[in-house]
């Protein structure tokens, strides 16, 4: 199940009910820890988080839960919900961007309490959505007084992700000319495939990933479709590239799309902090308000 499609129609403006929650990611429901875990180990039921930020207006409209190969840690597990705040009076277009917030969680000790705002960029009314970053999160340990801590920091990362709905106007005034694209390009061709000490060993180009996939990124000049157009290549992959083994063989390769939670979280806001530079290195911060 892909959280960014089936379920991210802007078109029915839909949530998904507490059933399909629990068919696609029944850890959500888990109210204890799982048995690995010491008594000092505080669960943090995320259904209780769901139904608390429902009472405030924000619905589930995606949801993904990881799998593990060891035996009795399903229910407990990691997952990740986006949220939304649902306004059936609001009528979206493609190629407009919302905000959300994205709630990461696990009692099985494989993650803390995270809830981040992001922004999504619709690629279409009825099913795909485009991540663009995460902003701001809160995060929370499996100790002390979680739900307390976890309530206050909610509405902090709501205000973030309002504050954040600047970059597309702001951005797409930003000029970039060709050298800059191709060194913004490379910069996340480090970030997408170099090894600890920055080595890229990939034959996947800075150019490739200016491609762009829709029409509405054609125009390629500014810095809020640069981002749009490297966050997707980057992240859903299918770019092709020939690479050469130690005989000199050839071998056509196909860059595979991110699916791990914890790898498109860091991919996600690496590229975000990378286009931020840039737009601050203009002259631009969004973050000022």
């Amino acid at each position: 199940m892909n959280m960014y499609s089936n379920t991210a129609r802007f078109d029915t403006g839909c949530a998904l009910t507490e059933d399909e929650l629990y068919k696609l990611a029944p850890s959500v429901f888990a109210t204890t820890a799982h048995e690995s875990r010491s008594e000092r180990f505080a669960p943090i039921p995320t259904i209780e988080i769901v139904r608390g930020l429902a009472k405030e207006g924000f619905s589930v409209v995606g949801a993904t839960q990881a799998v593990t190969r060891v035996a009795g840690k399903a229910p407990f597990t990691k997952h990740m919900l986006r949220i939304r705040a649902l306004d059936a009076a609001v009528k979206h277009m493609v190629g407009d961007t919302v905000a959300e917030m994205r709630l990461k969680n696990a009692n099985d000790g494989t993650a803390a309490y995270d809830l981040e705002s992001a922004l999504f960029r619709i690629a279409c009314l009825n099913s795909l959505v485009a991540k663009l970053q995460n902003i701001d999160s809160v995060k929370v340990r499996h100790s002390g007084d979680v739900m307390g801590k976890v309530i206050d920091g909610t509405f902090t990362v709501i205000e973030s992700s309002k504050l954040a709905l600047a970059a597309p106007a702001q951005w797409s005034q930003i000029k970039l000319d060709r050298d800059e694209s191709l060194a913004l390009a490379e910069s996340a061709r480090m970030i997408r495939f170099g090894d600890n000490e920055g080595n890229v060993d990939s034959p996947i180009t800075a150019a490739q990933l200016l491609t762009a996939r829709r029409r509405e990124d054609s125009d390629r000049t500014n810095l809020w479709t640069n981002f749009n157009v490297l966050q997707e290549n980057v992240i859903r992959g299918g770019l092709h590239g020939v690479s050469f083994d130690a005989n000199n063989r050839r071998r056509n390769m196909t860059t595979r799309p991110i699916k791990g939670i914890d790898q498109d979280v860091k991919l996600n806001r690496a590229l975000w902090i990378l286009a931020d530079a840039l737009a601050k290195a203009k002259g631009v911060d969004i973050s000022a308000g």
